[in-house]
């Protein structure tokens, strides 16, 4: 493969420093940035930064400070912003900008206008946000230090400066301060920590820095984790002191977290109908690594060896298709087929040849060919997307699975650093489904599992609200309605609370559903009384959840309501202070009234974007553009500048060994059993003649074998290989031989190892 490239022109940034603070209580984050500019040229500079956030992020400060002089923004329509910054830079004075992208919510540009020679500003930005619930029941904060160009299907217009990380002109500096009612048992990250340090007896209380010398080649990940975690829980706040009663900043606003439990014997069970449609990324950027390890696979790889398990998991009875994309997209089986043998063969044999070669990242086409194709009766669409996220296009995107959520579900994975959270979290909110982001030296596959045991879990259907609350005291939810409920997963309600009442203090909330037919009902009480301390958080994603709503709902409609929605959005926007796609915060500084003078010079503040290609010394960094063509850039060994490569080869990567775990399990057949042949004896680490001193069957004797070498040597990877070991003991079950217990002590004996026949579910 053959690669285009380009010569990057070093340039002096006024972009000198960002501090991050994070402030985390419970399960909401509160972070705040200082970004810190000074132009050290002999002319007034324009300085332009493209810079990511995550997608569900609520901007709600932004002002500047220059010299003695701190203004904070309004917030206003977006063009009306627009024209005030225009009219500020052509009089002559400072104006500073932010907006977010109209293509992406998790993409926001800041401009910096008309700094004067040898002069500084500071630029302080809030924003609050839910942190996601993982599967080890962690919970996870990402601050976004990657921003790798995305591909722009025609008509794209949002430009971003990137360079390698080592050549990031910038630094910063991030500490975080967590609190929980809850004591705070470890905080974990995929960058280099100060130890945690604990500020009380009772350890509620936190404190953690990100270690100096930050290199931007990665976001920036947090795990934090809470003993007795994931209890549900209510917050009321108290509505602003200086905003209307009866208006949404005025009243108070309740949030509630709810974690539904299901029964065991519910939950033991897994359906064994469902269509499952699994979309693979195979643009360019699928080759680079899934992180800085020159020894690791790539995302492309870690995505087909997840696909082998997650086809063998698949239960019998099911029916299934493979669709990539890239500039085009392409699929296994002009529509789903039945799973069986035949079937699961020529997908395994089809995955194991896909590669990173089909261009650019066109992920809206196939998802439209996808969901166009009818329904199979009976047969739930459950649709697992895996990708690097890298387009711009997202809210068309996101527009699309909600627009088609009444008959898909779709789960959505995030590969590695830069991964677009607004498009892997909106997929997998508007389409009732689960999202997962793999970065770092995380293994997909278990996260990957969880989402599988998700789609396969009995069906949640006809789930309600009910408000009981004391009378003279109304609900406006401020929240989409409830469309999927997993077991242990956190669901958010919030809603604005009008009127008072003498009565009482408390109010309660009923969710109702049907769970593999039977009725459940899950309910909390909580207190009416606002919490302390609690500022207007709650109100701020109250606001943020309900503009998402209606720029949904805007896209909807049909045109002549469009523009009243629209409006509402703004009125909104502007009440709360909190940022929209119709909206963008703007600072003028007025100043002294003498005009800056002299032509004004823009400057674009380039993110991190990085991939490291195994077997080389280079750092380089694949760019996709229109069409799919790709760029390389390569650094020079003083670190300067960037060098142009010319029309180069890329690297061959080296196919690292295959795990055994994996090799396992792709000698597995559809229905559940192993073939008693020299690939098994290998994957179990024996010669054929070791494991052909047996009696027949032989099927039986491989399938025991399989399962006993899983329980013994590989409980640590059990969620990875739990399904297909269930499909294996109900063939074992199916066959109902009476040796099946002589087969597990010969298989014992045979493997060196002591595992009970019950302990293996037999």
């Amino acid at each position: 493969m053959f690669i285009i490239v380009f010569l990057y022109v070093s340039r002096s940034v006024p972009l000198k420093s960002i501090e991050v603070e994070l402030e985390v209580r419970d399960h909401v984050a509160t972070v705040v940035s200082t970004l810190t500019y000074e132009n050290k040229e002999d002319k007034p500079v324009e300085a332009v930064f493209v810079f990511p956030l995550p997608g569900d992020a609520a901007v709600c400060h932004f002002s500047a400070k220059i010299g003695q002089t701190q203004i904070v923004a309004e917030v206003k329509e977006k063009q009306q912003a627009r024209e005030e910054y225009d009219d500020a830079l052509s009089s002559g004075q400072q104006a500073f900008l932010l907006e977010e992208s109209e293509q992406s919510p998790d993409i926001f540009t800041l401009s910096v206008g008309s700094l004067p020679p040898g002069e500084s500003a500071s630029i302080r930005l809030e924003y609050v946000t839910e942190l996601a619930v993982q599967a080890d029941d962690g919970l996870r904060f990402c601050l976004p230090a990657v921003l790798n160009p995305r591909y722009q299907p025609q008509g794209a217009s949002v430009q971003v400066t990137s360079v390698p990380a080592s050549l990031v002109p910038y630094s910063l500096s991030f500490s975080a301060r967590v609190s929980s009612p809850r004591p705070v048992s470890k905080v974990e990250s995929n960058c280099s920590l100060d130890p945690l340090q604990h500020l009380n007896t009772e350890q509620t209380q936190a404190t953690v820095k990100l270690a100096a010398g930050h290199k931007f080649d990665r976001d920036v990940e947090l795990l934090i984790y809470y003993k007795d975690a994931h209890q549900p829980t209510a917050v009321v706040e108290a509505g602003q002191t200086t905003a209307k009663t009866g208006t949404l900043m005025g009243d108070p606003v309740v949030m509630l977290s709810l974690y539904p439990e299901f029964p065991q014997s519910v939950m033991s069970s897994v359906a064994s109908c469902g269509e499952f449609v699994f979309l693979l990324d195979r643009s360019g950027s699928m080759d680079c690594p899934t992180d800085d390890s020159m020894q690791e696979a790539t995302r492309i790889c870690s995505a087909r060896d997840t696909l082998l398990l997650l086809l063998k998991s698949l239960p019998m009875g099911c029916y299934f298709n493979i669709y990539s994309f890239g500039d085009t997209y392409e699929h296994i089986f002009p529509k789903s087929v039945e799973y069986c043998e035949k079937t699961l063969e020529e997908a395994v044999k089809k995955v194991e040849e896909m590669a990173a070669d089909l261009g650019g990242t066109e992920i809206l086409e196939s998802l439209k060919h996808i969901y166009s194709q009818p329904c199979i009766p009976n047969q739930p669409r459950q649709l697992f997307v895996f990708t690097d996220g890298e387009v711009f296009n997202t809210k068309e995107v996101i527009n699309l699975a909600h627009s088609m959520s009444h008959v898909v579900v779709c789960f959505s994975f995030g590969i590695g650093e830069g991964a677009s959270s607004a498009l892997i979290n909106g997929l997998a909110k508007e389409g009732g489904g689960h999202a997962q982001f793999i970065t770092g030296t995380d293994r997909m596959q278990p996260k990957v599992m969880q989402s599988l045991r998700f789609a396969l879990q009995p069906a949640v259907e006809d789930i309600s609200v009910t408000w009981d609350l004391p009378k003279g005291v109304s609900v406006t939810v401020l929240s989409p309605p409830i469309t999927a409920v997993f077991q242990g997963q956190r669901s958010l309600l919030y809603a604005q609370l009008t009127g008072q009442s003498s009565e009482a203090s408390e109010g309660s909330v009923m969710v109702k559903y049907s769970l593999a037919g039977h009725p459940s009902q899950s309910q909390l009480h909580f207190s009416l009384k606002p919490a302390e301390d609690t500022g207007l958080t709650v109100h701020r994603l109250g606001a943020r959840t309900l503009i998402r709503s209606l720029e949904m709902e805007e896209k909807d409609d049909e045109a002549p309501q469009d523009e009243g929605v629209k409006e509402r959005v703004v009125e909104l926007s502007v009440q709360s202070g909190v940022s929209s796609s119709y909206t963008a915060f703007i600072v003028v500084n007025k100043g002294n009234g003498e005009p800056i003078e002299g032509p004004l010079v823009r400057r674009n503040i380039p993110t991190s974007s990085e991939c490291i290609f195994p077997g080389t010394n280079e750092k380089r960094k694949p760019v996709q553009f229109n069409g799919g063509a790709c760029c390389m850039f390569k650094t020079n060994m003083d670190g300067s500048s960037l060098a142009c490569l010319g029309n180069v080869e890329a690297p061959t990567i080296k196919k690292p060994p295959r795990d055994p775990l994996l090799q396992l399990v792709s000698l597995q057949k559809a229905s559940g059993y192993w073939l008693l042949d020299p690939a098994l004896a290998a994957a179990l680490g024996k010669t054929s003649k070791e494991v052909d001193k047996t009696k027949p069957p032989a099927e039986m004797w491989a399938t025991v074998l399989a399962l006993i070498w899983l329980y013994s040597f590989k409980m640590d990877a059990k969620e990875e290989w739990e399904l297909l070991a269930m499909k294996a003991v109900s063939w074992l079950r199916a066959q109902n031989a009476p040796c099946v217990a002589e087969c597990v002590e010969a298989g014992k004996a045979l493997l060196g190892c002591e595992v009970q026949k019950d302990f293996l579910g037999l």
